[in-house]
């Protein structure tokens, strides 16, 4: 697509002057992380070109919404991402497509596609990696900002029922994610 580095542009641009700063976590250090991981995916299944860059478009756009608000923050960017999109005379086809791995990205997910199942383990492919505690601590310290929770008990609980409830959809991440994901569950659960 000719204009994806035009409108890769501008929603970063605007995802730098428009998230609000109380976002720890979804913050532009997240939509960067599932961006490179949708590039990982990319790059490992070799899709094609259209695919590939409706799904960089939906990572790019997935948390989009925050700049709104924190409330069907999903809904708010499916709508968003068509505005910015048809500024780009992108076809409805592809616009659809990234409605549909942005409200893919909702918890709890439930992808219909592929690229749907590789935005969902890309948004969350941290449960399964090294630096877990590392960005839970910006959910958690995020969350305690939004009054959502008040306490470490109470986030160690949320996480617990969280990383139980959770399951990855590739199988790339279920391989690969899993058994370190169950490892963080584990020792939560322990501590």
């Amino acid at each position: 697509m000719k204009e994806f580095l035009n409108i890769k542009k501008e929603v970063l641009s605007m995802l730098e002057s428009d998230l609000p700063s109380s976002l720890k976590y979804h913050d532009m250090s997240h939509i960067m992380d599932v961006y490179d991981v949708c590039n990982q995916y990319i790059d490992r299944l070799k899709l094609p070109e259209q695919e590939a860059c409706e799904l960089r478009i939906g990572a790019l756009m997935h948390d989009i919404g925050f700049t709104q608000g924190n409330s069907n923050h999903e809904e708010v960017g499916a709508k968003m991402a068509e505005e910015i999109l048809r500024k780009y005379n992108v076809g409805q086809p592809c616009i659809e497509s990234v409605q549909g791995l942005i409200l893919a990205t909702k918890i709890p997910q439930s992808p219909t596609n592929e690229l749907q199942k590789i935005i969902c383990d890309a948004d969350l492919d941290y449960l399964g990696r090294d630096d877990y505690p590392e960005i839970s601590s910006k959910l958690f310290e995020e969350l305690k900002l939004a009054n959502v929770i008040r306490t470490e008990e109470e986030w160690k609980n949320i996480q617990v029922r969280f990383l139980k409830a959770h399951q990855f959809h590739t199988d790339f991440a279920k391989k690969n994610r899993e058994p370190k994901k169950q490892y963080w569950l584990r020792m939560i659960e322990n501590s």
